[in-house]
């Protein structure tokens, strides 16, 4: 089928899933409008959900016996360990993967000590940006609470709620590099998101490396493929480097929880070698939507050119357009290997990118920083009702067939970074360690830490930022076409 960008037609009210679905289709859905989404969430698991084969019947799970939409979605995961990834979204998702932020805007990290809670990035235009906070501000009370510590659960969820959760103010006490403090108040609000957080061009001996931060795959193409700003922006990115005539390249995804899969194959086709064609990566759908038997996606329908198509009219059989993705080599640049900087929040289309490029790549990849989420499936929104239903429908692995690791992705040099360093410092610890291999072949080189009293271990830092970036992360999103 020929490509298509999809323009959603979200009908609140009707839930079509169920109607759809009933055997007694005269009698039509009976229940509550909650009842027949929770119905609806089930059914449609049920045909496109990546581990369908595993659930039980209708009757058995009981989609009603539920207390809410959530507890619904989380009861999957019992019949599919992998599933670490299901959720329901009241369009947050989709607001950000199309470019537009409606938080505080700014994110955190406890800096290799469980009493150093930090700044860690903050989106430029953002109600955070617009109250002054930056990068390596030390916070010491949040909401007026104070003493927060990296090895307490509980803390950890007290500042996840108060940063992500649903409150509209938010304060915070910052203490200045003079043990002075200031206090903050930021109001959520709405912004656009820059995704490139940072970039420059770093010469170290006879080589000139690039260097940049990138926070989120956001969209680079809206309704009937108009390109985003976002696509502007990293075209003007990679001519950069391109008139640099870089021969290196640092690619900072500490902080990236992923977003659109055609972002990150946009990507991919920048960084790949001069010459490179043929398989990028395949996306492998359950038996029933390969076999063109997920019925029930003609309920999600959709309007391109004038015309309504819905999601049952796609191939999704691993040799179609929808689930291979080819490489189409874009740009000048040649490089042979690539440093990518990950974390505990680093997830989904950032593993995707890093997987996709590996097998491309004659000096391989080289990851610094802490194991990955490990989030090798994604998945395109399902419209229900007012909410859209995130569930794996598909895997995704590399033309080596490699894409097992929902474990994560283990790293060539492991450590915790310091977020008291600016991007763009060499004497960052991630970007030093990048550098020093670049130049010296090796990660031989230490770091003297100022923090007092105990510091955190890789692991529990790796934890502590899963746990922070849990409601952040985008997934692997497929926008139909």
């Amino acid at each position: 089928m020929r490509k298509f960008k999809t323009l959603l037609l979200c009908t609140a009210g009707i839930l079509l899933a169920f109607s759809a679905c009933k055997k007694d289709r005269n009698k039509g859905p009976k229940g509550t409008r909650e009842e027949l989404t929770k119905d609806s969430i089930f059914l449609y698991a049920e045909q496109t959900y990546l581990w369908n084969e595993s659930l039980p019947s209708y009757e058995e799970f009981n989609p009603r016996s539920f207390t809410d939409l959530n507890a619904e979605v989380a009861a999957f995961k019992q019949y599919a360990p992998l599933d670490k990834y299901s959720f329901i979204d009241d369009g947050t998702v989709s607001d950000e993967l199309g470019g537009q932020g409606g938080d505080f805007g700014f994110s955190v990290a406890f800096n290799n000590n469980p009493d150093d809670l930090r700044v860690t990035y903050v989106y430029p235009g953002s109600p955070a940006d617009q109250k002054s906070l930056k990068r390596t501000d030390k916070i010491i009370k949040i909401n007026g609470r104070g003493g927060l510590s990296g090895f307490n659960d509980d803390d950890i969820n007290f500042i996840v709620n108060a940063i992500w959760g649903s409150g509209k103010t938010l304060s915070l006490t910052i203490e200045n590099p003079d043990k002075s403090t200031k206090d903050i108040s930021i109001t959520r609000g709405a912004y656009s998101i820059k995704p490139i957080l940072f970039s420059d061009v770093i010469t170290r001996g006879s080589k000139k490396v690039g260097y940049f931060v990138l926070n989120s795959f956001v969209q680079i193409s809206g309704a009937d493929n108009i390109p985003t700003v976002f696509k502007s922006q990293l075209d003007d990115l990679f001519t950069y480097f391109q008139s640099e005539n870089i021969n290196e390249l640092i690619v900072d995804l500490r902080y990236n929880g992923g977003g659109s899969v055609e972002t990150a194959d946009y990507i991919a086709n920048y960084l790949a070698p001069t010459g490179t064609t043929g398989i990028m990566h395949i996306d492998y759908y359950n038996s029933t939507m390969q076999a063109n038997q997920a019925s029930i996606l003609q309920n999600q329908k959709f309007v391109y050119d004038g015309k309504l198509y819905s999601y049952f009219d796609f191939d999704y059989s691993t040799s179609s357009s929808i689930a291979r993705s080819d490489f189409e080599k874009k740009g000048t640049l040649n490089l042979s290997r690539i440093y990518f900087i990950v974390s505990g929040a680093t997830a989904s289309a950032s593993e995707l990118l890093i997987n996709s490029l590996k097998p491309v790549l004659s000096g391989g990849v080289q990851l610094i920083g802490q194991k990955t989420v490990g989030k090798p499936v994604g998945f395109f929104p399902i419209h229900i009702d007012k909410y859209d239903l995130y569930i794996p429908q598909f895997q995704t692995k590399n033309r080596n067939g490699e894409g097992n690791y929902f474990d994560g992705m283990t790293v060539n040099k492991a450590d915790n970074e310091d977020a008291s360093k600016p991007f763009g410092d060499e004497t960052e610890r991630y970007l030093a360690y990048a550098l020093h291999h670049i130049q010296n072949g090796n990660y031989a080189i230490s770091f003297v830490s100022k923090a007092k009293g105990s510091s955190m271990s890789v692991q529990q830092a790796e934890k502590a930022s899963q746990l922070f970036n849990r409601t952040r992360s985008k997934g692997m999103i497929k926008q139909l076409r």
